[in-house]
């Protein structure tokens, strides 16, 4: 088994760790601030470098772009995995940042030796815990098959896309479609409960027919009850949305519906919902209906 530094214990990356350890791989676990433990079976470090220093394997499960690069080229006073890696190790990013800057580290990595795939993830903190992810990948076909061993621990779907950079472009529309559905889902649920229906009856009329989708089956609840407990956060979808809505705009491609969901979640983070899962989507067409008629 591989030495695998994991970088980032958050939702994501700490449920990853464990997966990658229960593998039988060595995992050197580190976090940028010190509020979070990694998983039983793994080794966390305080050093960035001592987690790197060896490692076959580096994955990433941070929050943007500037973090990513931090982490593989390296910031005023701290290495990167540029300068601890040896050449032939793998870096599978699982973060959300922005393709062309997948690219530009990618190439830079390159003259290394070191291998480097974009891995950007779905599924939600469920889908994390349970090792069911799926996985959007860019890279070459070396690159991919050196990563695979270690994304199959905790992904269901694998899709290789294309070069480096097309898992991000993949997850950039994935965000752009949930945007829709969630928007929607939320909008039909208040309509339902506003005209008196029971939302467990009429969502089991919708999961029979064209309106069933993994929101509807996981979130309509949350919705309904207005609470909407820690899945993914608003803030880290509306980072995401702002990456797809850049590369819409350098692909001339218009985006209403993104544009539309991005204002909602700016408005949801201004008054202290950041954290929220982003069914709170609901929570902000609810205080918009209240203002309309407040009775």
């Amino acid at each position: 088994m591989s030495r695998v530094a994991v970088l980032g214990l958050g939702t994501m990356g700490a449920p990853i760790a464990g997966h990658l350890a229960a593998a039988g791989h060595s995992v050197q676990a580190w976090n940028r601030g010190t509020h979070r433990t990694a998983p039983a079976g793994t080794t966390q470090h305080t050093s960035l470098t001592d987690a790197l220093t060896g490692a076959d394997a580096v994955v990433l499960s941070v929050s943007d772009t500037p973090d990513v690069e931090a982490l593989l080229l390296g910031a005023p006073g701290q290495p990167g995995a540029i300068d601890l890696l040896k050449a032939g190790a793998i870096i599978i990013d699982t973060s959300t940042i922005a393709p062309r800057a997948t690219r530009e580290m990618g190439e830079l990595l390159a003259k290394k030796g070191i291998l480097m795939v974009d891995a950007p993830v779905s599924g939600g903190s469920e889908g994390a815990q349970k090792g069911t992810l799926t996985v959007f990948v860019g890279g070459s076909t070396e690159a991919v098959q050196a990563a695979l061993p270690y994304i199959e621990t905790f992904a269901k779907t694998i899709t290789h896309l294309g070069p480096l950079g097309s898992g991000q472009v993949g997850k950039a529309v994935n965000q752009i479609v949930i945007s829709g559905t969630y928007l929607s889902l939320a909008e039909g649920i208040l309509v339902g409960q506003k005209a008196g229906l029971d939302p467990q009856t009429l969502v089991t009329a919708l999961s029979g027919g064209s309106a069933r989708s993994w929101a509807l089956e996981n979130r309509w609840e949350r919705m309904a009850n207005d609470t909407y407990p820690l899945g993914f956060k608003v803030s880290l979808h509306r980072k995401d949305l702002g990456i797809a809505i850049g590369l819409a705009d350098e692909l001339n491609v218009p985006v209403p519906t993104a544009m539309l969901v991005a204002h909602l979640e700016d408005e949801l983070i201004k008054t202290g919902h950041a954290d929220e899962d982003i069914s709170a989507l609901a929570r902000r067409l609810r205080d918009i209906a209240n203002e309309i008629d407040p009775a």
